[in-house]
């Protein structure tokens, strides 16, 4: 296999050269509290980088790989509730996130090995049916997960260097933090040789398997990672809500993340992070105007899906490439193989 990198005329730009600064961005947002100290902003843009990063992870999946899965929620859940719980054991606050982390990650090795094995449909379906059989379990376990009530309390235990991080301005700059180291490990994976491998699997899993690729485990590979990133963002909503309930595992909750991808668009880095930021100023807006929220994100999603079939991020993302007069991303990947259908003017008769 013979790999090409085109690169446009554009790349050659000091614009181009400065592009890959922009993913330093939300490195600006540790410098907000300098401009503004009030907490329904800190708080709007907290609930935007957690509910973000866990559909940027759930992104990994759907517009990276093509697998859509309507369970990711159940990472979610369990790293919040095994973060409060090794608080509630005494953990210190690093021990207790990174062992809430390494317990949801192996949970996505189980159920990933068992899911990654179908295809579309049947993926999906597996997947929510896993979520539910856990938000049931969360639900009937109440002596250790609290039940209906969840838990909570123990989130005011969470303490760096001895500066609690469950409220106010530490809290967001432990927030921000996270998020900053997370969205730089998935931008880096996606920019790797493994990331090409998911679009190639996303674009033709057929032609990938003749190519050596390993499709099962790519597939596995990839929601493992998934996964681990969604857990992250369970642990910081935690912080986010004060405790663990048992919402976090229901299939709304993926259904937001779903929401936000297609809001936001799949196929740019940072899309489902402004697709979450629109959802949030819906919600509020829709709640405090009309109150039928759910009838009008019902509208936009069928505007959505059957007339402009893209989320805004990626059509503001393919306008701004045909400005420019690039037909591709800078890097972008040709490959060319025997296996690769020949022109319609060289096939044999």
């Amino acid at each position: 296999m013979t790999t090409l990198s085109i690169q446009s005329p554009f790349s050659s730009s000091g614009a181009a050269r400065l592009l890959p600064l922009l993913h330093l961005a939300p490195l600006l947002l540790l410098v907000v509290p300098w401009i503004t100290q009030a907490g329904g902003t800190l708080d709007l843009i907290s609930f935007v980088l957690v509910y973000g990063l866990f559909a940027m992870s759930l992104n990994l999946l759907v517009g990276y790989t093509g697998l859509v899965s309507f369970g990711h929620a159940m990472f979610f859940a369990f790293s919040a509730y095994g973060f409060c719980l090794l608080l509630q054991a005494g953990w210190a606050l690093i021990p207790a996130m990174l062992g809430a982390i390494a317990a949801s990650t192996l949970l996505a090795c189980f159920v990933g090995a068992v899911c990654v094995r179908l295809h579309e449909t049947y993926f999906s379906f597996i997947t929510l049916a896993m979520a539910m059989l856990l938000y049931n379990m969360i639900e009937i376990w109440a002596p250790l997960t609290g039940g209906d009530q969840g838990l909570t309390g123990m989130i005011r235990q969470a303490t760096l260097f001895g500066t609690p991080v469950s409220t106010g301005l530490p809290r967001y700059h432990f927030i921000t933090g996270v998020f900053c180291v997370s969205a730089f490990a998935m931008y880096a994976l996606i920019r790797s040789s493994f990331g090409t491998t998911l679009r190639m699997v996303r674009d033709n899993e057929s032609r990938c398997a003749y190519l050596g690729v390993n499709v099962y485990v790519t597939k596995l590979a990839v929601f493992i990672l998934a996964g681990l990133f969604a857990s992250v963002a369970g642990v910081l909503a935690t912080l986010l809500v004060s405790g663990a309930y048992p919402t976090m595992a229901f299939w709304p909750t993926s259904g937001d993340a779903i929401f936000a991808i297609l809001l936001g668009g799949s196929r740019v880095f940072y899309g489902p992070l402004a697709g979450a930021l629109l959802l949030r100023l819906l919600v509020d807006g829709t709640t405090r105007y009309t109150g039928n929220t759910s009838l009008v994100l019902g509208v936009l999603i069928l505007a959505i899906v059957l007339l402009v079939r893209k989320g805004p991020v990626d059509k503001l993302n393919d306008w701004w490439q045909q400005r420019k007069g690039r037909p591709m991303a800078p890097g972008t990947a040709v490959t060319t193989s025997p296996l690769a259908e020949p022109p319609k003017e060289a096939r044999p008769c």
